[in-house]
C-alpha cells in the first residue's frame, strides 16, 4: 500500500472516530447508509473489474502503448477521448481503469482524456438528453465538454 493511501486510510479513520464520539447514532446510520450503497453496488464494480480484466488479457501492453502512448500524440488522444466519451462506465471505476491503462503503457494525455470523457460527454444519452432538455442544449454541452475534455488532457499532459 503506498503512503498516499496509507495516509488517507488513517485520515478517514480518525474522521469517523471522532464522527462516532460527537454523534454515535448519527454516525452508525451514515455507515449503515455506506454499506447497503456498497452491496448496492457491488455486482457493477465486479463486472466493470472483469471487464478490465478480460481488456487487459486480450489486448497485449504493446498495442496499449503503440495506440494509447505518448509517442502517438493526438492520435492516441483522440482514440482515448472517443473511448471514453462512447463508453459507459461509472466515474469511479475509470481511474482504476486509467491507472491500468498507465501501467501497460498509456501515456498521460490519452489517459486524462479517457477519464475526462467519460466523465463529461455522454454519448450513451444523447437521445434522452436532447428529448428531456433539448437538442441544441445537449449538443452544445457534450461539444464544450469535448473541448473542456482535451484541455485538461493537454494540461495534464504538460503538468505530469
Amino acid at each position: 500500500m503506498s503512503v498516499t493511501a496509507i495516509v488517507i486510510n488513517i485520515l478517514v479513520g480518525l474522521a469517523l472516530l471522532l464522527s462516532f464520539i460527537r454523534d454515535r447514532k448519527k454516525t452508525l446510520k451514515g455507515l449503515s447508509i455506506a454499506w447497503k450503497a456498497s452491496r448496492r453496488m457491488l455486482p457493477a464494480i465486479l463486472l466493470v473489474i472483469v471487464a478490465i480484466g478480460l481488456f487487459l488479457g486480450l489486448v497485449s501492453p504493446a498495442w496499449i502503448s503503440s495506440v494509447l502512448g505518448e509517442g502517438n500524440g493526438v492520435f492516441g488522444v483522440a482514440i482515448s477521448a472517443l473511448l471514453g466519451a462512447v463508453l459507459f462506465i461509472p466515474a469511479i471505476l475509470a481511474f482504476p481503469m486509467g491507472a491500468s491503462l498507465l501501467q501497460s503503457g498509456a501515456g498521460v494525455m490519452s489517459v486524462a482524456a479517457f477519464i475526462t470523457t467519460l466523465t463529461m460527454v455522454g454519448f450513451m444519452f444523447i437521445p434522452i438528453e436532447s428529448r428531456e432538455l433539448g437538442k441544441r442544449f445537449t449538443l452544445i454541452r457534450n461539444g464544450f465538454s469535448l473541448v473542456a475534455a482535451m484541455i485538461i488532457a493537454i494540461l495534464m499532459g504538460l503538468i505530469l
